[in-house]
């Protein structure tokens, strides 16, 4: 039964346990305690509470240890009622909790967002006089500053000292970070004197709440007040800056703020090309293309430098301006240094050229893609489908690969109709392809101007492929040189 709970089979646990019973076989207290935990585990609470009665009737009560198991479980299942179930059940068979039993509850209980019930039974643990661990303040300290009441979070960390204990980095970050949200910076500063006169060493978690602050309330005097005390508290302010402008970030009305401080604090020698990634990526994200490039520019001017992720955040924005040259020459300059561009540079750059026609370059563009990223874009391996169903000539079969799109809620984007114009260009007709864009047309993938537009494509790069097979004849019968010589324009130089 025991092997059958941990490998997660309990009905077939249970089972065994039926056939235990009908050949007449009488429990201890460990049989019960294997199932009541695997039921535990899966939430089955009133099957659990039929063992409970079965045991007590059988056996005996269970003691403090197997109730506390059972807290445990569902704890660890995140299923608070039913643990508040059990504590009942547990003081019911007039079982006195024991300090792990507290514990395990009211850390649960904390976890869960129940500070309050878990406040209730920290005080019956004062009551009894019961040694508090300091994990169990931590825990209520950390979910009252997440209900927003920091004021009874700061009472416990007062009772904490009171106590004998010493407060512990997580408790004081978890104070400064409620401190902050309430708008009480100068009292969350206090904190961070005492954390460095405790000489427990702040780190990120610590500072970035008051630099976040400082920074809201454009005290920026003392945010580079704070940032010298960081470099000489040996913190490594250059990553840690980044990841301030990172968090910053998050949130989309923060960017253009978050870019001011960051070129305040670079007359001050706190740059860096990781800081620089994060804002022109997020410059980027909110749409504001010219300003992500004109800090793009400011790389290029200064000593620092470019990674590869400068590059991968230079491509769409290139891609964004229409300068298509531009981007592919980051692109290539990303394949000579061997890096690997993300999904998301490979889809702007693909559908870039794709847009200008550049379709056997972005074509190109989909294999590398496919090729060196592990979990590549739906729509490249769709656009390679294409191609390979169009080697038939068939409109229908291609047809049928883009309903298999659609139920799978794939776009149909400008590599996909690429792929089509390709694909049908090289082994299909004209009439071929019109009956996959009317098929397109008819499922409203497709506007009527876009079909315009993909038609002239397709007839144009026709004309291309037919000027390519008479060059290519010409070339092979000996003919070119001739036609050269009596003045031909059409032959290239």
């Amino acid at each position: 039964m025991d092997a059958l709970v941990k490998t997660d089979h309990l009905d077939l646990a249970m089972s065994v346990y039926d056939d235990f019973k009908e050949d007449g076989l009488v429990e201890e207290s460990v049989t019960f305690m294997i199932l009541i935990k695997g039921l535990c585990k899966v939430v089955r609470i009133d099957e659990v509470f039929d063992l409970l009665s079965r045991m007590r009737g059988n056996l005996c009560k269970p003691d403090v240890f197997a109730y506390t198991a059972m807290i445990r479980v569902l704890v660890s299942e995140g299923n608070l009622d039913g643990c508040l179930r059990v504590w009942e059940e547990m003081q019911r068979d007039r079982i006195e909790p024991d300090v792990m039993a507290y514990t395990t509850l009211i850390t649960g209980l904390c976890k869960g967002n129940r500070v309050e019930k878990g406040f209730e039974l920290f005080k019956e643990m004062r009551k009894k006089d019961y040694l508090i661990d300091r994990a169990v303040y931590g825990s209520l300290i950390e979910a009252f500053v997440v209900d927003g009441k920091v004021g009874s979070a700061c009472d416990l960390l007062k009772d904490l000292i009171e106590s004998g204990y010493r407060a512990d980095l997580s408790i004081y970050n978890s104070l400064i970070e409620g401190l902050c949200n309430m708008n009480r910076v100068d009292k969350a500063y206090k904190l961070l004197q005492v954390i460095v006169q405790e000489g427990l060493g702040p780190d990120f978690a610590t500072v970035n709440p008051i630099l976040v602050s400082f920074m809201e309330v454009n005290r920026m005097d003392d945010f580079c007040t704070l940032l010298e005390q960081m470099q000489k508290l040996g913190l490594p302010i250059i990553d840690d800056l980044s990841k301030f402008f990172s968090f910053m970030v998050g949130k989309r009305e923060r960017v253009m703020r978050a870019v001011e401080v960051f070129k305040e604090l670079t007359t001050k020698g706190y740059s860096s090309i990781a800081t620089y990634n994060v804002l022109v990526g997020a410059l980027h994200k909110i749409g504001e293309v010219k300003a992500a490039l004109s800090l793009f520019n400011e790389i290029k001017d200064s000593d620092l430098k470019p990674d590869s992720s400068t590059y991968i955040n230079a491509i769409p924005c290139f891609v964004d301006i229409g300068d298509l040259k531009e981007a592919c020459a980051y692109y290539n300059k990303m394949k000579e240094r061997g890096w690997v561009p993300t999904v998301v540079a490979y889809c702007s750059l693909a559908k870039g050229l794709c847009k200008i026609g550049e379709i056997d370059a972005a074509l190109m563009l989909v294999r590398n893609c496919l090729g060196n990223v592990t979990s590549g874009p739906m729509e490249f391996k769709y656009a390679l489908t294409i191609l390979h169903v169009c080697k038939s000539g068939d409109a229908e079969k291609v047809i049928e690969v883009l309903k298999e799109i659609m139920q799978q809620g794939c776009p149909t984007d400008e590599v996909i109709y690429s792929a089509i114009i390709s694909g049908m260009c090289k082994h299909g007709t004209l009439e071929e392809m019109r009956k996959v864009f009317a098929c397109m047309r008819q499922h409203k993938l497709l506007t009527e101007a876009n079909m315009i537009v993909y038609d002239e494509l397709f007839i144009d790069r026709m004309k291309k492929k037919t000027a390519g097979l008479v060059l290519s004849g010409l070339k092979f019968f000996g003919l070119e040189s001739k036609l050269k010589l009596r003045g031909s324009t059409i032959l290239p130089s």
